[in-house]
């Protein structure tokens, strides 16, 4: 589910929240469902639960978790989050695409990219 790269200049909390923001907009974890305890999930990780209570604390704020007392962390996702995801996606594609213009990829080189990225090739990070 999560895996801290120790390599990472980021705090641990962040990647953290990073994780679970993506696998909550991609719908692996579905709206209402149960996130793990911050010590369980502290256990797995092998990382102080404070971190783990950060990261949720965090996201909770966002509007991507909700606490019930007692019961513990649940996913609280709705469209406008989806939107707001499509729209930071939409922004660093336009400079994806600007940076390109600047180095002289033509619209026929981007086009032809994207089908390949829609059709499942090249996955480059």
């Amino acid at each position: 589910m999560i895996i801290i790269d120790y390599k990472d200049p980021r705090p641990i909390y962040e990647q953290i929240i990073e994780k679970l923001q993506e696998l909550i907009v991609k719908g692996i974890l579905e709206p209402d469902s149960q996130l793990p305890s911050v010590r369980s999930l502290a256990m797995e990780l092998s990382i102080n639960p404070n971190t783990i209570q950060k990261a949720y604390g965090e996201l909770e704020r966002r509007g991507y978790l909700y606490t019930v007392k007692g019961k513990g962390s649940f996913v609280s996702f709705h469209e406008e989050m989806l939107r707001e995801v499509q729209e930071s996606s939409k922004a660093k594609i336009r400079k994806a695409v600007e940076e390109g213009r600047e180095v002289k990829l033509t619209q026929d080189d981007v086009l032809e990219l994207i089908k390949e990225v829609f059709r499942g090739g090249m996955k480059d990070d």
